[in-house]
């Protein structure tokens, strides 16, 4: 076999201790459900206490929940769908060859990400502002019934931590663009790409899911 055959053979992508390219992508699939089963772990631990306390204070919950803004969730539920449409998207740009496009869906995805975080702050500074804060930092008067810091203690714990996934599918996706930019992605070795989508699409569905336990209650 000559230095050309052996080069086509075994693309630059393919890893030494995978057979083919079909092998390493599914091995890296498995890996990232692996890992995004974890998250789902890590946040199911959140949801059981937030159906314990809901359970042990609804009155509460239901009062408590009245001060969240509607109208900032719901332009975040619009924000995250929309930007796992362009994140989904930005692979089928790829899988066509067609390197400016993903760029430019990443770097809307991108951008709409931070437009969810940006939203989140006005939210938070409004509670911060308010005294709506977590276990004994909480001064607001407002809410009737007993303990309602813990509505608010849950509302942090889990915004906060969905917060912080945020902010690390924004890392991954630079990392997508600085590697896209770099050609280091083709129509047969797209697999970083796709798995920072599933990524999202996680980070996606875990609002879907927290938006109307915490915000439509009533």
């Amino acid at each position: 076999m000559s230095h050309a055959d052996s080069h086509a053979a075994h693309p630059k992508h393919l890893a030494h201790h995978f057979s083919d390219s079909v092998q390493q992508a599914e091995s890296a699939k498995l890996g990232m459900w692996i890992f995004l089963l974890t998250e789902i772990l890590l946040f199911g631990g959140l949801f059981c206490a937030y159906a314990v306390f809901r359970a042990w204070n609804h009155e509460m919950f239901y009062s408590a929940h009245k001060f969240l803004d509607v109208t900032l969730g719901s332009i975040n539920t619009v924000v995250l769908i929309t930007s796992s449409v362009t994140m989904a998207l930005s692979i089928h740009a790829m899988q066509l060859g067609k390197k400016k496009q993903t760029l430019i869906l990443l770097a809307v995805t991108l951008l709409l990400a931070a437009i969810f975080l940006v939203v989140k702050y006005f939210e938070y500074s409004h509670k911060f502002h308010l005294g709506q804060l977590p276990g004994k930092y909480y001064t607001f008067t407002g809410v009737p019934g007993d303990n309602p810091h813990i509505f608010f203690s849950v509302y942090f714990a889990m915004t906060g931590l969905h917060g912080l996934h945020v902010l690390g599918g924004m890392g991954a996706i630079i990392w997508m663009m600085v590697r896209t930019a770099k050609n280091s992605f083709s129509p047969e070795y797209y697999t970083p790409l796709e798995l920072t989508g599933l990524y999202w699409h996680l980070v996606d569905l875990i609002w879907i899911f927290l938006f109307p336990l915490l915000y439509l209650i009533g």
